[in-house]
């Protein structure tokens, strides 16, 4: 059954339509494609499973497409530079739409690509895995990654639709579901704590894909972000919320690889970081932090950090962030279950030692 929710941005405002066999609902997509040329950017693992569908809704128009490699390892410029490069060889002009058919990796490069092309171009966003669904198709972040941090470049490119099918994540495979977990797992922490005891109580049934416990984690999620969007479109205030455990996650991901630690993997590394600290500075109790270990352990995601990061190396790479402002790091802690805050008044000796008391693989 189809749902519709909407990101409300005025101008920019645009629908997130959520349900099952969304792919083949031509009449969703194809009210948002500006001009006759359209570029599908997807990637090897993808496009066998979908590409054909989406250019059969798109039979009207000039369809061409660019098929990247799979992994957060290639979320480079030079794979954006792939992208331009098919745009400009097939005279692809400013009316024309980029969509992203894949994961959070191909739509940040799309989005990005998007934004950059002849100073910015139509894109929409079809994400395939949980991760992307719930997360990153949602609020027009887009960008690459850099050796020395994680999504560094990048440009804030509004999507004109998302359409989520929730059919597709009958093929994501357990690791990358339990990747998106983290990101809804993180909604219920830093917002809802009633969402947070639905997913306590439905996290078995989220995990062996039971289609409507899926659809309304989904639309839970995206109806929270798209809230926190709608109120702070370039992350000015109180949309770096939506970075809880990111900090720490981030250089999880910087420090071992792209890709060796999925992302909700070091997301739920990290929100356990964030929600230990916040323990030791007395705003949650033993009870409440207990409680966020059980449900990011029932969600298949580590309860540890890399052995081989000690504080030195995540204060390096956390001071990358791009939440340090005027060189303080900011991070966001947990006040209670259900409401977070963006804090940069904790010392380092304090982060220091919960760091390196912190279980380590």
């Amino acid at each position: 059954m189809l749902q519709t929710l909407k990101v409300d941005l005025l101008e920019r405002s645009y629908p997130i339509h959520v349900g099952p066999d969304l792919l083949d609902h031509g009449e969703l997509l194809t009210p948002h494609i500006a001009g006759c040329q359209v570029m599908i950017v997807t990637n090897e693992t993808v496009a066998p499973l979908y590409l054909a569908r989406i250019k059969r809704l798109l039979s009207e128009f000039d369809v061409q497409e660019v098929i990247l490699p799979d992994g957060e390892h290639t979320k480079t410029l030079a794979s954006v530079e792939r992208i331009w490069d098919a745009l400009l060889a097939a005279n692809f002009n400013r009316r024309c739409t980029v969509i992203a058919l894949g994961g959070g990796v191909i739509g940040d490069m799309a989005g990005f690509a998007a934004a950059c092309y002849q100073r910015g171009v139509a894109f929409v966003q079809i994400p395939t895995t949980l991760l992307s669904q719930v997360d990153s198709s949602v609020g027009g972040k887009t960008g690459v990654n850099h050796p020395r941090g994680k999504n560094m470049l990048g440009a804030f490119w509004q999507p004109k639709v998302v359409l989520i099918d929730t059919s597709t994540l009958t093929t994501l495979p357990a690791r990358e579901l339990s990747s998106g977990l983290a990101e809804v797992i993180k909604y219920g922490l830093i917002r809802d704590e009633a969402f947070l005891s639905w997913l306590e109580a439905n996290m078995v049934r989220l995990r062996e894909l039971d289609d409507q416990m899926l659809t309304e984690a989904i639309l839970k999620s995206c109806a929270i972000k798209a809230d926190v969007v709608a109120e702070d479109e370039t992350e000015q205030g109180v949309r770096a919320l939506l970075n809880l455990g990111h900090t720490f996650g981030h250089a999880i991901e910087t420090a071992q690889g792209y890709g060796v630690w999925l992302h909700g993997e070091a997301v739920g590394a990290g929100m356990m970081m964030a929600a230990t600290l916040s323990r030791s500075l007395g705003w949650i109790d033993e009870k409440a932090l207990a409680r966020i270990a059980r449900v990011i352990e029932a969600a298949g995601l580590p309860l540890h950090a890399p052995g081989d990061m000690d504080a030195a190396r995540f204060l390096e790479l956390m001071g990358r962030d791009k939440k340090v402002l005027d060189g303080r790091l900011r991070l966001v802690l947990l006040k209670a279950l259900g409401e977070a805050c963006v804090t940069d008044k904790v010392d380092k000796a304090t982060l220091t030692e919960v760091i390196n008391s912190f279980p380590r693989t």
